[in-house]
Parts: structure tokens; C-alpha cells; sequence
């Protein structure tokens, strides 16, 4: 049986930099009862990440840039180590990270593989967020990285037990970071 919705109420509370909406809804329940929410729902857009290895090496690129809601959340300097990432706005995801790639490590993907798609926070979030990971080396570097003009992003490259010692050690707390770390072990590629 699928659950039944009937939207009540459906305001737009702030449409800044993305979208955030008030919600009220009854929702008939799989036992017939009826029950009412009224939540907030923040409207991002759809994003993917990318996880850069390099076998020879065992190594991994990861970033590291401010991020202002773990600040607020108690990240003391707000800089946080991740993934790659980026929005879609209208590109394919595998365009989109392509990109991004390149503006915030330097290095020029060749051949990528896409793992899965995520929903990372969807209490109150509506991203879905595409998962990639490719190989990479020496020769793909193209420029600096560093992202574009409002971003300030450190490229690190780390030995990948280094990284998995630091997802252990709460050095490195990005949720798609983490996701893609441990994806990378499981899958066998980095033996």
C-alpha cells in the first residue's frame, strides 16, 4: 500500500541563496490513520562528489575549505577536509564533477565511475547527491586548483591508510568523503 499525501500548506519562507519552504501535510498512514506535519524543507539542488585515487601511489585527493555551518556547529576554525564536490545547476552530474575537478584540485579526470546516488539529509534536505570515483595521476594536473573566485580550497593529497586513520580519528568528518573512503577500501581497488 502507498502512503497517501494531501498537501494542507506549501509557503516559501526565504528564497536567498537557495530555497527554504514550510510544509503542512496530512499523511495517511499504512493502518489508515491520519496524522499532520508541518516542517521546513531546504531546497538545495542536486549535487555530486568525486573521490580522486591513484593506485600506483595509494594515495588519495581530498580538500579542505571553510565551511560556515560547522563553524556554527562547533568546527573551532570551520575548515573541513571533503571531496570533491559541487551543484549541478543544469549540468549531467558526470559534466558537473568533471568540472569541478578541475577548478578545485587541478587534475583532469579521464575514464569515472559513478558508485550510487544518496539522499544525505533528507529530514529536511532535498539534495541527491551522485557519487563518483576515478583514478588519477601526476600527468593529469592541469593547474593549481584551488576553486574559483569566492573559494578559498586547499588541495591534499593523502597516502589512502592515512585517510581512513583520519576518518577513524574524527580528522575527517564529510559525510562524502567518508561514503567514498569507505566504498574505495570495500571495492578493492586500493589493495
Amino acid at each position: 500500500m502507498s502512503l497517501k499525501i494531501n498537501v494542507i500548506k506549501d509557503k516559501i519562507l526565504s528564497e536567498n541563496y537557495f530555497v527554504l519552504r514550510n510544509i503542512t501535510y496530512e499523511l495517511t498512514r499504512s493502518n489508515g490513520d491520519v496524522i499532520r506535519h508541518k516542517r521546513e524543507v531546504y531546497d538545495r539542488g542536486n549535487g555530486a562528489t568525486i573521490l580522486l585515487y591513484n593506485r600506483d601511489k595509494k594515495s588519495v585527493l581530498l580538500i579542505r575549505q571553510f565551511r560556515v555551518a560547522t563553524w556554527v556547529n562547533g568546527n573551532e576554525d570551520g575548515r573541513l577536509i571533503e571531496s570533491c564536490a559541487g551543484l549541478l545547476d543544469d549540468d549531467e552530474p558526470e559534466v558537473c564533477i568533471r568540472k569541478e575537478a578541475i577548478e578545485e584540485t587541478g587534475y583532469q579526470v579521464g575514464e569515472v565511475r559513478k558508485v550510487f546516488e544518496l539522499y544525505m539529509s533528507p529530514g529536511g534536505v532535498t539534495e541527491l547527491v551522485h557519487f563518483f570515483i576515478a583514478e588519477y595521476g601526476d600527468a593529469q594536473r592541469v593547474n593549481n586548483g584551488g576553486g574559483v573566485e569566492d573559494e578559498d580550497i586547499e588541495v591534499l593529497e593523502f597516502p589512502f591508510s592515512l585517510a581512513l586513520e583520519m576518518v577513524t580519528s574524527g580528522e575527517i568528518r564529510d559525510g562524502k568523503a567518508v561514503i567514498l573512503l569507505q566504498y574505495l577500501k570495500l571495492s578493492g581497488l586500493m589493495d
